[in-house]
């Protein structure tokens, strides 16, 4: 049982990583989207997604800002 803990507190740290990388990217992603003139329904769900993803991003708060970045897929139709 103490490895199986051990194992996931040494694992957490790359999870973090992981995600704080995927939410840059996702940013990233949100901004080209916006900068190639997207449908005009869309515009403002992805400067909503825009702005709680990198909101979440400055707090460290990786999960969330996944989610907003999903939120900005749907928005594409992705």
């Amino acid at each position: 049982m103490a490895l199986v803990i051990l194992g996931l507190l040494i694992a957490t740290p790359a999870f973090a990583g992981d995600d704080a990388s995927s939410c840059a990217e996702g940013i990233t992603m949100i901004r080209d989207a916006l900068a190639t003139d997207p449908p005009e329904v869309a515009v403002p769900k992805l400067k909503k997604a825009l702005r709680n993803a990198e909101r979440e991003q400055r707090e460290g708060e990786f999960e969330e800002c996944l989610d907003a970045v999903a939120d900005a897929r749907k928005a594409l139709g992705r």
